[in-house]
């Protein structure tokens, strides 16, 4: 059974990656703003396109100068989650270039997030900085959160901590939220990968699944013992992001329903998970017998020891060596 494969190396949740248009825009929209970091950038050149990877640091966190060695050593031992921006050269130059956000009709990826003590403050200094939003704290049915708008116009959840002054970050990221197909299969897959179910909230025409990487979670909690009141609270007091997956009741029983995985031509703009493994090969061999294929295999394609493996949605799941492989990406002088 798919529930009882472990794969190999012991995986843990690393990026979530998105496409930008205009690097000038969207770095500073997440680290001005919402105060992540820029831990490393890869640069390919020879491809025309250029890699950005940002995260919420823990206070007195040393940085190395993104795009050298040490950089790149740091980004592939990180036991927390970045996030990938991946940015193709002159798409800021072409006034008629977009991304497509998602939240349309049959769209799989739905948003990130970040956590903060006070989800109106926040908003108020967000919109006299000049972000719009989908959402207003007091708008809608569900009072108290909010969404955002990127520059790409991907949505960007907020979301209010438990307890103030517990995390020291003003924001810290939070989410990714996936829309899945049946959790029955889409549960067991990201479990293979190491994750927990800290909390699993059934709305009545759809659930929530929120699942943490190893080293977001207290081996010392039963997490499915916990009541929806106490699940709640401790998720958002988690200081690293977790990943949600929404499944509207009934897609399972559809044979036909296919959620859109954010690479399909005309849709793009999210583009993959990805996991860091000690050996990619060995757990690739792991992933293989959960039955949902490949997008590239280890030894695939131009570039040998990384891996894109398919989830049961079709969503692409990078596979990655820990400590990092050549890329072959132009590296910066330290």
């Amino acid at each position: 059974m798919a529930s009882k494969i472990v794969v190999a190396g012991r995986p843990t949740w690393q990026q979530t990656m998105l496409r930008i248009k205009d690097p000038g825009r969207s770095i500073p929209f997440y680290t001005e703003l919402f105060g992540m970091s820029l831990i490393d950038t890869l640069d390919f050149p020879q491809y025309g396109f250029k890699l950005f990877f940002l995260a919420t640091l823990p206070e007195g966190e040393k940085l190395e100068k993104p795009g050298t060695k040490k950089a790149h050593d740091y980004l592939w031992s990180i036991e927390g989650t970045a996030l990938e921006l991946t940015w193709n050269y002159g798409t800021e130059s072409d006034e008629s270039f977009t991304y497509h956000p998602s939240n349309e009709k049959g769209d799989g990826f739905g948003h990130i997030a970040f956590n903060v003590d006070d989800v109106y403050e926040a908003c108020e200094q967000l919109e006299q900085k000049g972000v719009s939003f989908k959402k207003k704290p007091d708008e809608g049915r569900m009072k108290g959160l909010a969404f955002a708008y990127d520059p790409d116009g991907y949505w960007v959840e907020i979301v209010k901590r438990n307890e103030p002054g517990k995390i020291a970050p003003y924001y810290n990221l939070s989410q990714t939220m996936m829309r899945i197909k049946d959790p029955a299969k889409s549960i067991p897959f990201y479990e293979s990968l190491g994750m927990t179910v800290v909390r699993a909230k059934d709305y009545g025409g759809f659930s929530n699944f929120f699942l943490a990487s190893s080293a977001n979670v207290d081996p010392s909690v039963d997490y499915s013992s916990l009541d929806d009141a106490e699940a709640k609270a401790r998720l958002s007091m988690l200081f690293g992001p977790v990943l949600e997956l929404t499944h509207n009741h009934g897609t399972e029983k559809d044979d036909s329903f296919k959620h859109f995985n954010g690479n399909e031509e005309g849709r793009q703009g999210f583009g993959h998970i990805g996991f860091l493994v000690d050996d990619v090969y060995a757990a690739c061999d792991d992933i293989r017998k959960l039955g949902y294929g490949f997008r590239k295999e280890p030894d695939g394609g131009s570039m040998k020891g990384l891996a894109f493996a398919l989830d049961p949605d079709g969503y692409s799941i990078e596979i990655i060596k820990r400590g990092g492989i050549d890329f072959g990406d132009v590296k910066v002088e330290e």
